[in-house]
């Protein structure tokens, strides 16, 4: 402590003399300012690897009795504990609690006394609970939650008409709203009781029990989870809620969203019994649960949340038909679903294994794409994913296993959702769709409401195989990176031998193995296929096939089962033989992909063929791609001439690819399609093609789309990015006007671009000012998502004036997300403040980070005197307490 001191000490007297010494030359240098390069506070580091917590009991239900007020946004009620001791008799309780106000605790085995911190409740009884005695805690409490629990009223800015609340569990926020064991190695029945006002509605886990007519116009709603769950599923969600039903088989299924966007639901809904019925035959065990609804939720922070039969969603998954093809509910409906086997029947044990969850959730979603839209959609899907998802992060050796996490949103990241689901495809690839379902049906079956690691999922796969998998599992999960192959053909004719060689390029460490894989080589020679099983597993290999003639294709992993990146060079003559296949998709993506690279006129002539011809529109977008890449005048010319695309997707890639070009004739297009195309996806991507045209064009366009009144408003939130990249400081109280006026209905990522946008275009004289003044009115607003967007533009804006603003909200414990914004907005302030250079910044970081441990430092030792003095009035002795 003492060596803390002291060094905050010297670096506060070196931050005086350097803010002195260098002051005269900041006038000379402030123009470089804005160069410096960001900053934000590193991930706090853990203390060694991440493991689930120990279970001194047993938790065997969890009933909540809340009511909300949605007027000052908080919850009071009880919660009862049942639970029996695993291994010893239990003198105390130890239930995560963060901030919750508790004021009373009963319990039949009587409570000598209780104590609640910020992170904790500990209860403590008259007498040990022995091992596998059933006890029952009451805890009445109540709470004002920044997390877990969230309230969006008309107060807030919201819709009049459209209050309601929604609760979020994983990956720890369920001890905001109620006590509980919050990790996912511990199961527990569960219900709520939620006492609300007549009109609103209740959707909770399980099945309704029953409604009940209360006093003052209110009504008690009770749900009932009767097979057990993990605390981060329990849900709540209540208030004034429109409602779409449907049925598969005996399951009810409800589709719930606010009022306002109720028009426009049953397009997010459509999909949902065709895919329950889908994931019923592919895998083998009926729905386990007693319905399923899903909920629209203002401000959810992701995509979607898979708790135990009532889906949490974020309301842009709602969309008008208007936008044809492009928007669609599907994937993220099949996503969610998916998770209420695998995340929800079956749970992860620890963060280190939530591939299992998140994995098995992406890949089946893939699944149902390939039911529902054929073969060549599934494997597109695929190559998404591994060109877009896995192949930006070649770089990140860490494996999908993996323990050294800082905190547990780490490891919600492209290893867990897309190369799980690759690593999913490559063992189905392998054993084939009837071993790989009964696998699946085993693994489920065998684990059925408990808890799995991955080597639950290697010892079904190797007892139905018969095939050790240890290699398989240590190279693709336990171990990161993927293989790095550059392939090369020759066609020997004397020999009628076709030779190709593979050699692995990645370099082999104790992150990365190298890797044993096996795939295929196909040859087609005059339209006939030749296969040829291999084997990968050395540094460098030759393989040679005879054949009658010398092929027109060659392909590697022409089935595509193999996760790698692959560097096949071929002639241009192959690839667009290649190209003209009809019978493989992913064949004609892959020469579309290396075509852009050719640039002479018969590639340009096929992708062209391919861009207006080809049957799958995977195939057509990708040759779009290609074509602007290429940049010759026939290649632009090929996509200014095919913009009336009947396939909406297509015809959006087209308009993005045209953002691209940096042409007259390009830009003249973006704005042609900005005046006369009726969808507005398509709209808002013409919008952002904007972007790198500077001009009174491009910036008048972009104005005139901030009244743009498309439902869902996609043309604002893009125009209200790309004015950013416009550079058009006049346009900055256009921007704010728009956010002011347009809060309730925008996006809170497009507004939070906006408040960027703002302090971009403000960063001098008056307009700085004015920005200033704005973002401040909004730190106080209702909404937390407004909020952490204005501190984000107080941060970029570099006014020092910020600086006292945003210290108190860094340092404050209650709100970990808006301390987060203000930490990130400091960091910004400290590296490009005007008038202070880097080095000033970087200490001005380090005299924050050292008060802040000093500011700890004391607080424990405050704490240790406290129970010492606590201890000597007492006369105890300083024993070890009792087991929690």
């Amino acid at each position: 402590m003492s060596r803390s001191l002291s060094s905050l000490a010297f670096v506060i007297a070196l931050l005086v003399s350097a803010s002195s010494t260098l002051a005269n030359e900041h006038q000379q240098h402030c123009r470089y300012c804005n160069a410096l390069s960001a900053w934000a506070d590193p991930p706090q580091a853990t203390n060694g690897r991440n493991y689930a917590p120990d279970r001194q009991v047993d938790v065997e239900h969890i009933k909540l009795d809340l009511t909300p007020d949605f007027d000052k946004r908080t919850i009071a009620g009880t919660a009862t504990i049942r639970f029996a001791p695993i291994s010893k008799p239990a003198k105390s309780l130890r239930l995560d609690a963060h901030r919750l106000d508790v004021s009373a605790v009963r319990s039949k085995h009587g409570v000598s006394s209780f104590s609640s911190d910020d992170e904790s409740l500990t209860i403590v009884f008259e007498a040990p609970i022995a091992v596998g005695e059933q006890a029952e805690v009451e805890i009445d409490y109540s709470a004002e939650p920044v997390e877990g629990l969230y309230f969006r009223t008309a107060a807030m800015g919201l819709p009049k008409g459209d209050d309601h609340l929604w609760t979020q569990g994983e990956p720890h926020e369920a001890r905001h709203w109620f006590p509980c064991f919050d990790y996912s190695n511990e199961r527990a029945s569960s219900e709520i009781i939620c006492h609300v006002p007549e009109e609103m509605t209740v959707v909770s886990n399980g099945k309704l029990v029953g409604e009940t007519k209360e006093d003052g116009g209110k009504k008690s709603v009770h749900w009932l989870q009767e097979k057990p769950h993990v605390s981060y599923l329990v849900c709540l969600i209540a208030g004034n809620l429109a409602k779409l039903e449907a049925k598969h088989r005996d399951v009810p299924l409800g589709f719930y969203t606010q009022p306002s966007k109720a028009k426009h639901a049953e397009f997010a809904f459509r999909d949902t019994p065709a895919i329950m019925a889908f994931y019923e035959d592919e895998i083998g065990v009926p729905y386990p649960w007693d319905k399923y609804d899903q909920a629209t939720c203002a401000d959810y922070h992701w995509g979607g949340m898979e708790n135990t039969t009532i889906t949490t969603l974020t309301q842009r998954t709602i969309y008008s038909d208007a936008t044809e093809n492009i928007r669609s509910s599907r994937s993220l409906d099949a996503h969610e679903m998916a998770h209420q086997w695998f995340g929800d029947y079956i749970t992860c044990k620890d963060w280190s294994n939530l591939w299992l969850n998140e994995g098995f959730a992406t890949y089946y979603a893939l699944l149902y794409e390939g039911h529902k839209e054929g073969q060549d959609a599934f494997q597109y899907g695929l190559y998404l994913d591994a060109r877009d998802d896995i192949g930006p992060h070649s770089k990140d050796l860490r494996p999908i296993v993996y323990r050294d996490y800082n905190v547990p949103r780490d490891q919600f990241d492209f290893r867990a959702y897309p190369k799980g689901s690759w690593v999913l495809h490559m063992l189905r690839s392998q054993f084939g769709d009837e071993l790989y379902r009964k696998a699946i049906k085993t693994y489920l079956e065998r684990h059925a409401l408990g808890e799995v690691v991955t080597d639950d999922l290697r010892q079904v796969f190797e007892e139905l195989s018969g095939k050790p998998l240890d290699r398989f599992f240590d190279q693709w999960v336990y171990h990161g990176g993927q293989p790095q192959l550059k392939v090369t053909y020759k066609w020997l004719p004397e020999e009628k031998l076709a030779h190709v060689t593979v050699e692995q390029t990645q370099e082999a460490s104790d992150k990365v193995l190298l890797f044993e894989i096996d795939t295929l080589l196909r040859f087609i020679v005059d339209g006939k296929e030749y296969d040829q099983e291999i084997r990968v597993d050395r540094k460098k290999q030759d393989f040679y096939m005879t054949l009658p003639a010398e092929p027109q294709v060659v392909r590697f992993d022409p089935e595509y089962t193999l996760l790698a990146n692959v560097d096949f060079d071929k002639s241009d003559k192959m690839l667009e033989a290649q190209l003209a296949n009809a019978e493989d998709a992913i064949g004609r993506i892959l020469a579309c992909d290396e075509l852009a690279d050719v640039k002479t006129q018969a590639a340009v002539a096929a992708l062209k063929k391919a861009f207006n011809e080809d049957e799958f529109f995977g195939v057509r977008c990708a040759a779009a791609t290609s074509l602007r890449k290429i940049r010759t005048e026939e290649a632009v010319a090929a996509l200014l001439d095919s913009t009336k695309q009947d396939d909406a997707r297509v015809r959006r890639q087209v308009v993005e690819e045209l953002g691209k070009c940096y042409r007259d004739d390009a830009v003249k297009q973006l704005l042609n399609v900005i005046e006369t195309e009726k969808n507005p996806a398509i709209v808002a991507t013409a919008l952002r093609g904007l972007a790198s045209h500077q001009g009174d064009d491009a910036s008048a366009t972009a104005k005139q789309a901030l009244r743009d009144e498309s439902w869902g408003g996609e043309p604002v939130g893009a125009a209200l990015a790309v004015i950013r990249d416009l550079n058009d400081p006049s346009l900055a109280s256009s921007v704010m006007e728009t956010i002011k006026s347009r809060e309730a209905e925008l996006d809170p990522r497009d507004v939070s671009e906006a408040m960027v946008t703002v302090a971009k275009l403000s960063q001098k004289g008056k307009r700085q000012q004015e920005a200033f003044e704005f973002f401040v009115d909004y730190l106080n607003h209702p909404r937390q998502t407004l909020q952490s967007s204005a501190i984000r533009g107080l941060g970029e804006l570099h006014d020092p004036a910020a600086r006292p603003l945003l210290a108190p909200i860094a340092a404050n414990k209650v709100d970990a997300v808006l301390a987060a914004a203000a930490k990130a907005a400091l960091g910004e302030l400290d590296q490009k403040t005007p008038l202070v250079p880097a080095e000033v910044g970087d200490l001005r970081k380090e005299v924050r980070e050292l008060r802040e441990e000093q500011a700890k430092l004391q607080k424990s030792l405050d704490e240790l005197k406290e129970k010492s003095a606590a201890k000597k009035a007492t006369g105890k002795k300083d024993d070890k307490p009792a087991e929690e």
